[in-house]
């Protein structure tokens, strides 16, 4: 029922402000809209820990912000070498142990690496991560690991 319920208040507050409207005729269709949507996905059998990780909301919100914010300081490291006269550019390929154990864990790990501007995930074998970085200074937040600290605990596929 919790799942049911955060799913439908998540889908109303997300379609209202996206689409903004304020008219009744218009909320009435959207609240139909999500009524639907969400019992749709209840009768499909979607809306478990899985798909609706309500025991992460907190720390993904706290890894997200964490996230967006890594990705705007490495913008602006990215906007600098590419503006430079002398650009600080030295590809390298780096390897560093990770601590994720599942492969939820690991696949966040490895797609916001690669969110990251100047870093890309080659591959994650076991507890191992490989990227791709632009630079040195790249290459240290790959392999100084705090990326990877932050990401939540607790991110598992129940079978």
């Amino acid at each position: 029922m919790k799942h049911f319920t955060a799913l439908l208040v998540i889908l109303a507050v997300l379609w209202w402000i996206l689409s903004g409207y304020t008219k009744v005729l218009l909320i009435s269709l959207g609240t139909v809209s999500v009524l639907f949507t969400t019992w749709l996905a209840i009768r499909m059998d979607v809306v478990d820990d899985e798909s609706h990780p309500l025991h992460l909301s907190g720390k993904l919100v706290r890894y997200w912000a964490y996230l967006l914010w890594q990705i705007v300081i490495a913008n602006f490291q990215t906007i600098k070498i590419i503006l430079s006269v002398r650009p600080d550019i030295d590809p390298r390929i780096v390897k560093t142990r990770i601590t994720q154990d599942s492969a939820l864990g690991r696949v966040v790990l490895g797609n916001s690496v690669t969110l990251t501007p100047g870093t890309v995930t080659l591959e994650i074998a076991g507890d191992e991560i490989e990227a791709h970085a632009i630079n040195q200074a790249a290459a240290d937040g790959v392999t100084q690991g705090d990326m990877d600290r932050r990401v939540p605990q607790g991110i598992e596929v129940k079978s």
